[in-house]
């Protein structure tokens, strides 16, 4: 690819619109200003004239001030990716944004690469071909953000994948990371394929990373636990140095605050999961009683953290009293609430329920050239 490249493709509602990308990017964007188009939102370039003589003629113009700039321009068989986002998003049901991102300098979409979870297409043509640019869609409600590309080596397909959602930090290499599928070039098919295929094995995917991270946390605890009353038992620390009075004090405290930082990540994932647990219909009716329990340990826990987060004044003596007996009963009842979260099935958050769509859906073919 070239240094600096100018890619111009067509817009149903904006006209010509250009993308400038390469390592020289700044080449790009500077014939595109000298030759009249104007930069929006996003980094996107749109002629403010739209009518057809006009348009032809600041193309060509534009050709010509590039290779002026060392710059190459290429015509995009497809419609602007924006087009192609807003539209799905209209369809998608809740409250879903589209946003263009165009990754000018390689270097950016690498940035990408951490946060994108996918196990799948995307994941692969992310790290190891240049996208230079894509689409976001994020539903408001449910803080879900996926990742809309244009298929390399296709001349009409798309990917969708998905950001790792909160409160994970990162999606790269995780193996419960759902797979990126191929959507077709009508919206209409891609949002049925997006509502039916991708959000549900989604939020299976989310409820599977969601289940271990709670069952990894209590396995920490349950090990620093063990290690601490071990310790106490045989007045050693854990490499046999003897343990004085005072240090007692303080190792306990230490336990504690450790503790409270790991029950923290059971407190992030654990609320949604225990809302899906349904033991009537489980061979462990009689867990009610135990997961009851577990969702007023919850709550105290969240709010002693709320009453952290707010600054809120505690003796040692008052947080160790009121984070340590949430934690316990975790502990306690911990393996009840993951044979039930294992068990249950996720429910597509906010109504994801296919919307009615049109039985004959538009091709969406993009706009004829001007």
């Amino acid at each position: 690819m070239a240094d600096a490249q100018i890619i111009l493709t067509d817009s149903r509602h904006h006209g010509v619109v250009a993308l400038a990308s390469g390592e020289k990017y700044p080449w790009a964007q500077s014939a595109l200003e000298e030759s009249g188009f104007q930069r929006g939102e996003a980094g996107v370039y749109r002629l403010p004239d739209s009518e057809s003589t006009a348009t032809r003629a600041t193309v060509a113009g534009l050709i010509r001030c590039a290779e002026r700039r060392n710059t190459t321009v290429s015509l995009s068989s497809r419609q602007f990716i924006g087009d192609m986002a807003d539209h799905i998003a209209r369809l998608l049901p809740g409250n879903w944004q589209a946003q263009v991102e165009v990754y000018s300098h390689p270097l950016w979409q690498e940035d990408l690469v951490p946060w994108l979870w996918d196990s799948g297409e995307l994941g692969r043509a992310v790290r190891a071909t240049r996208l230079p640019y894509a689409a976001t869609l994020t539903n408001a409600d449910t803080g879900t953000a996926l990742l809309l590309a244009e298929r390399p080596g296709h001349r009409r397909d798309y990917l969708v994948g998905a950001f790792a959602p909160m409160p994970l930090e990162e999606g790269y290499g995780d193996p419960h990371a759902p797979r990126s599928i191929v959507l077709p070039p009508s919206p209409g098919l891609a949002a049925r394929a997006i509502i039916d295929r991708y959000l549900p094995a989604y939020e299976r995917a989310v409820h599977a990373r969601s289940t271990d991270a709670v069952a990894e946390a209590l396995a920490r605890l349950r090990s620093q636990r063990n290690i601490w009353t071990a310790m106490v038992a045989s007045s050693q620390y854990s490499d046999a140095t003897p343990l004085g009075f005072d240090a007692l004090g303080t190792s306990t405290e230490e336990f504690l605050d450790n503790s409270w930082r790991d029950f923290l990540t059971v407190l992030d994932h654990a609320p949604a999961l225990l809302d899906r647990c349904q033991p009537a219909t489980t061979p462990w009716p009689e867990d009610a009683t135990a997961l009851a329990r577990l969702a007023g340990a919850l709550a105290d826990a969240e709010a002693v953290h709320e009453e952290l987060a707010a600054g809120v004044p505690f003796t040692r003596g008052e947080r160790n009293t009121r984070t340590w007996p949430p934690i316990e009963t975790w502990l306690i009842h911990g393996e009840v609430f993951l044979r039930q979260a294992r068990t249950c099935a996720p429910r597509v958050r906010n109504g994801l329920t296919a919307p009615a769509l049109p039985s004959a859906l538009p091709s969406a073919a993009p706009a004829p050239r001007r």
